[in-house]
């Protein structure tokens, strides 16, 4: 028996030398034997056959055996992997390199990042804040009470009957009021949410809506810094006027129309052959919404506007369906 193993650890050892750097062989190795059905094994089965007083004798030397096979192939594996990471490090400076793949901002970011630049360069710090919000900032503090006619212009989602995902980013424009004094002059970049889909919709979009308070601030003011930005966005050829509208929180209150930038303001499609397209919202801020906050409107004067960034980008980008923003198709992405 223990000449049967001396020859079993001689012709495994060579085997093993002789392997180079297969790990398959490595394994095949392993499984004939160590494996169950394996030649150690095959030996531990005829230790029966030995009489009782040697047997503890040759079980040592099998159980010495299996456990120096073990090692041997052990290392062997250790060597043939280790091998192999090197072979892997190795590469030829000579081979032409892959072009890595370039991301890009998405036409909507580009848009936010876009509208948040040209009002920072007018002086305007960006505020963020809650998108599931309280319905006294969303509705109340807006001059909006839960009676309220104006809540049916708004689609609202719900979460509780005081608790809704925010409808605009207004509220931020309150929640900013009662912590500051004046003078404030914010943006407020961010997703708002309604209960609305169809080729101009989506349940979630974007705005970004602007607020200035202080002394002896005018619609001329209004005027001037909307004027500004149009130009900034669109180009100082686009025409604009401001017509007439209402919004609970501002009053005067004025919405912003541009010249087409598919037609140049000859009427096409897109503008119902009026020649303008409407890109926003403004106003003076009404009196109610500065007593909510603490703010005595004899004293101080403001206005605020907002807008849609999903709309800025579809006529910046000439873009006719809403939908293409949010299909992550790579061919539409890629343009941007």
């Amino acid at each position: 028996m223990e000449e049967a193993v001396r020859k079993l650890l001689e012709a495994a050892t060579g085997e093993v030398a002789a392997l180079g750097d297969d790990l398959k062989a490595l394994e095949q190795l392993r499984v004939r034997y160590l494996g169950r059905k394996g030649e150690v094994a095959q030996l531990f089965k005829q230790l029966g056959k030995v009489s009782e007083a040697d047997r503890p004798a040759v079980g040592k030397v099998l159980n010495e055996a299996k456990v120096s096979l073990e090692n041997l192939l052990e290392q062997a594996q250790n060597r043939l992997k280790e091998s192999a990471s090197q072979r892997r490090e190795r590469f030829d400076v000579t081979v032409p390199g892959r072009k890595p793949l370039r991301g890009r901002l998405h036409p909507i970011t580009q848009t936010a990042q876009e509208v948040s630049r040209i009002f920072n360069w007018l002086g305007f710090d960006a505020v963020e804040g809650p998108e599931v919000e309280l319905d006294y900032y969303n509705f109340e503090a807006l001059n909006i009470p839960k009676d309220h006619p104006a809540r049916d212009m708004q689609d609202t989602f719900y979460i509780s009957e005081d608790v809704v995902l925010r409808t605009h980013t207004s509220p931020l424009q309150v929640r900013v009021m009662e912590k500051r004094k004046p003078p404030i002059r914010i943006i407020a970049p961010g997703r708002t949410y309604r209960c609305d889909s169809d080729v101009t919709h989506t349940p979630m979009f974007h705005q970004v809506e602007g607020l200035l308070v202080g002394d002896d601030i005018s619609f001329g003011d209004l005027k001037g810094i909307l004027t500004t930005f149009v130009h900034q966005m669109f180009g100082s050829g686009v025409g604009l006027r401001f017509r007439p509208s209402f919004f609970p929180f501002t009053e005067p209150s004025a919405e912003v129309d541009i010249q087409c930038v598919m037609c140049g303001g000859k009427g096409c499609r897109v503008c119902s052959h009026t020649g303008w397209l409407e890109i926003l919202g403004s106003g003076m801020v009404d009196p109610e919404v500065f007593k909510m906050v603490g703010y005595d409107p004899e004293k101080v004067t403001g206005f605020a506007f907002g807008m849609g960034i999903e709309r800025i980008a579809m006529l910046k980008f000439g873009i006719d369906d809403l939908r293409l923003f949010y299909e992550n198709d790579l061919r539409f992405l890629k343009q941007f």
